[in-house]
């Protein structure tokens, strides 16, 4: 479940347009909601609010085995209108599982982001700034976004710890994405690394004015992506690549949804596939891959995720009482439009092939967000329960 902070971070991504999820970052960002989740460990206590729109404070208290904590706090230029409420939050915006790609969009016109006043320019890039300390490590974590541009965005983010070489790292990032592809470019003071990603989705450029529906004829329609990323470090002379493939159904296919990920590393000789298909209304089911041709070890692993639906309760309409008292039945009244279903919960498991088994139970109890988990160890039937935790949040 995403902490609050993560939340109202999208929240800004949401108020300034900009598709976070096109990006070859996210190319596999299924496949890991649904077999990378982890769960948590003692018990921990989040407390956030959203004391105005521009502002976001969020505590955290934890215990395990010690007792540690954080103080966030998030300001924006923007103001922000999402549901800050714990009771009222729609799960589906905190709980990460399948994702259905959604269709590529236009960017803004960049005349649009101009403001004019007696002949002057008056507008300004919408930011936002967070930080977090740990405590008792004092560990400061910090973030500033700038939106340049309707297609270009800056994002620094720095931590500083006295454990860490230098005593702390920074990384710069500009990300630029026009829908039909994006890039990416970072460079971080942790090695002197330099780093290129790109994406492209081939398909019909959002940019363009004309653009067909799905036909009968069309069994599967989705989009195909392919990406990849490079990096240098300059101080240990080192580098890397990797490429990667994915394939998923668009809102307007007709069958059953599904997204297809294939990802190479030629320089260690990896290989990943991953498979996740919407196999019911509330249900999704995902399979991953590893093989390393260098080593011929492989791995496989396999979950799924249940959402469950809190049932709806009609109450029985009962005669008023003027009906009552002449004899009569009270006026049919035009029928309303059923409310959509509230979530009650979401199910997460899975299972690898040396039988390590991670179990998630995520919701809402009254006013309170939840996570409750578990990672086992079948081999090790002595002690198979590895970790058990719970985390509760609220925020207001």
């Amino acid at each position: 479940m995403l902490e609050f902070m993560d939340y109202i971070q999208h929240a800004f991504y949401d108020a300034t347009r900009w598709n976070y999820e096109n990006s070859y970052s996210h190319l596999t960002a299924t496949a890991r909601d649904l077999l990378d989740f982890e769960t948590p460990r003692g018990l921990r206590l989040n407390i956030s609010s959203l004391s105005s729109p521009n502002f976001a404070t969020s505590y955290a208290l934890g215990s395990v085995g010690f007792v540690d904590g954080s103080l966030s706090y998030l300001y924006t230029s923007l103001p922000l209108r999402s549901t800050s409420h714990s009771g009222t939050i729609d799960l589906h915006d905190v709980i990460r599982g399948y994702r259905q790609i959604q269709e590529l969009r236009k960017p803004d016109n960049s005349r649009d982001w101009e403001e004019w006043l007696a002949g002057r320019r008056i507008d300004k890039r919408d930011s936002l700034l967070y930080g977090r300390l740990y405590l008792p490590q004092s560990t400061l974590e910090a973030l500033y976004l700038r939106r340049i541009s309707p297609t270009s965005q800056l994002r620094l983010s720095a931590v500083s710890d006295s454990r860490l070489r230098n005593g702390g790292t920074i990384l710069a990032m500009h990300q630029y994405d026009v829908g039909k592809y994006s890039a990416e470019t970072l460079y971080s003071t942790d090695g002197g690394l330099i780093g290129l990603r790109g994406l492209y989705n081939f398909g019909p450029d959002p940019r363009s004015k004309t653009r067909e529906p799905p036909t009968l004829e069309d069994r599967i329609y989705g989009r195909f992506s392919a990406g990849g990323e490079l990096y240098y470090g300059s101080l240990n002379k080192s580098g890397g690549v990797s490429f990667g493939g994915r394939f998923a159904t668009l809102p307007a296919h007709r069958g059953i949804p599904l997204t297809a990920t294939l990802t190479v590393n030629p320089l260690i000789g990896s290989l990943s596939t991953t498979y996740a298909v919407k196999a019911g209304r509330n249900l999704a089911l995902c399979s991953k891959f590893d093989f390393n041709a260098y080593s011929y070890e492989s791995e496989v692993v396999v979950g799924w995720e249940l959402w469950r639906m809190r049932a709806r309760t009609e109450r029985k309409r009962e005669r008023s009482m003027e009906a009552k008292l002449a004899w009569r039945l009270d006026e049919v009244k035009e029928p309303v439009m059923p409310k959509p279903e509230e979530v009650a919960g979401v199910f997460k498991a899975r299972v690898d092939q040396n039988w390590k088994i991670r179990l998630l139970w995520e919701g809402r109890m009254k006013e309170l967000l939840f996570t409750l988990g578990s990672s086992i160890d079948m081999k090790k039937r002595d002690q198979p329960f590895r970790t058990l935790g719970m985390e509760i949040q609220y925020s207001s």
